[in-house]
């Protein structure tokens, strides 16, 4: 496997180099270089917002596709409940879940379940008032990527529970081996995913060793088929085994309103969500138990695989989640060992000047003196989302001050001032033979 693997690629093919996806990048990670926009593989968290700005869809994500199920001898579905919200006057669940074992799946399994378990762990864990408050979510892989590279003091209060989509297909695979016999090695799990950032969490996991998932599945590549197998069902199975605490988990504010705390604060979009975890950092934010953040704006539903207008399919499932008892999922006793991680959140210091610390104050400094001869205005015209950014490539050796149009358009001035000046001036030797010649 990659050190870096990445849901979110880029193809150079289709990039015009127009600098969109620059200045929304929570954390720099891409650059304009040559026309082509790069991404810097350690910086990327999957986050999607290039996806989502780029007008020439050059940007694109990874997934795994239908044709993943083959060489399974049992396959489950683990569908997110933002998949729920992607259908027009959808009353039963029930439908959704039939249509994917329609579509090939042995069994399906909602993340809804497994978001009613983590709730129910994370309040026992909240109750013994052993974690670092306020507790920061660990659901939104985009997020807890982002504090890992970019607010280090905070990687203490990141609870360490391992996301629905794992507790989904850990709880599913050893149902479907202890019912059907067969080895959890041959169980396939494929989580329905409206995100990168969770496809890159199943490929390269923070805070366990490995997935239990088997591949994640774009929600925009189930969509056509499952709406065609939904359309021609002749019964309905009764599968589903969640309620509207596990199903309001797909929109912001779904699971700190399970916590039952009113202590607590929910925020969507990744400029809200940095604005909110510096505040967090810099301690002005002390008088909260939970904070829960994702990402995409709206929650999953905001998931740049997803078909749906994210605000359209909250509000489809606020209508579809009436229909639904509160909760069927609770733990027996106190949090199991599996359900949290087994490492750790360690901060990735990908942001640093230097691992020397004299050396890096050194280029501190330059960049300083680099940024007095810049213009700050931060237009993205130089290929870096900020002044004080192109100094900084400057310093580590990938960029030029000259990069910037108008230090090249000063340089240009200068170069056509001195060429101006000296017009109409003559050698002096020339000038002393032209006149002995008259």
């Amino acid at each position: 496997m990659d050190r870096f693997f990445h849901s979110v690629t880029l193809d150079k093919d289709k990039c015009l180099g127009c600098t969109n996806c620059i200045k929304r990048c929570p954390t720099e990670a891409i650059r304009v270089r040559e026309g082509k926009a790069q991404i810097i593989s350690e910086r990327c968290i999957d986050c999607g917002e290039c996806i989502r700005v780029c007008p020439h869809h050059a940007k694109k994500a990874r997934y795994d596709h239908l044709s993943v199920l083959e060489g399974w001898k049992y396959k489950i579905a683990i569908p997110a409940p933002a998949l729920f919200g992607q259908f027009n006057n959808l009353d039963d669940i029930d439908i959704v879940l039939t249509g994917l074992k329609q579509m090939g799946f042995d069994d399906v399994y909602e993340v809804s379940r497994g978001a009613e378990l983590v709730s129910d762990a994370t309040r026992k864990l909240m109750a013994d008032g052993r974690l670092p408050k306020p507790v920061i979510s660990s659901a939104c892989p985009a997020v807890v990527r982002l504090i890992r590279v970019r607010f280090p003091d905070l990687c203490d209060h990141v609870l360490n529970l391992n996301a629905p989509m794992e507790v989904s297909a850990m709880m599913a695979k050893r149902a479907a081996s202890e019912r059907t016999g067969i080895p959890v090695e041959e169980i396939g799990a494929f989580f329905i995913t409206p995100c990168p950032a969770k496809v890159t969490d199943i490929k390269m996991p923070i805070g366990t060793e490995g997935s239990w998932c088997d591949g994640a599945i774009a929600i925009s590549e189930v969509f056509p088929l499952l709406s065609h197998r939904m359309d021609k069902l002749e019964t309905v199975e009764p599968i589903g085994q969640s309620g509207l605490i596990g199903v309001s988990w797909a929109g912001s504010g779904g699971e700190s309103a399970a916590l039952l705390n009113e202590k607590y604060l929910a925020a969507d979009g990744i400029e809200n969500v940095i604005r909110v975890l510096e505040e967090l950092e810099d301690e002005r934010i002390r008088e909260l138990d939970f904070v829960e953040l994702n990402a995409c704006s709206g929650g999953c539903v905001g998931g740049v695989l997803c078909v749906e207008n994210g605000y359209v399919a909250k509000a489809r499932l606020q209508r579809l989640r009436k229909y639904l008892p509160v909760s069927q999922n609770h733990l027996d006793g106190g949090v199991p060992r599996d359900m949290e991680w087994t490492e750790p959140l360690e901060f990735a210091p990908v942001l640093k000047l230097s691992q020397n610390l004299e050396e890096a104050m050194q280029m501190m400094e330059e960049i300083d003196v680099i940024c007095e001869g810049l213009p700050g205005l931060d237009c993205g015209s130089c290929g870096a989302p900020s002044c004080r950014a192109l100094a900084e490539d400057v310093v580590r050796g990938a960029a030029r001050t000259s990069d910037c149009v108008f230090v090249m358009r000063e340089q240009v001035k200068n170069v056509a001032d001195t060429l101006s000046s000296i017009g109409g001036y003559v050698p002096s030797y020339l000038d002393s033979k032209e006149k002995q010649g008259n």
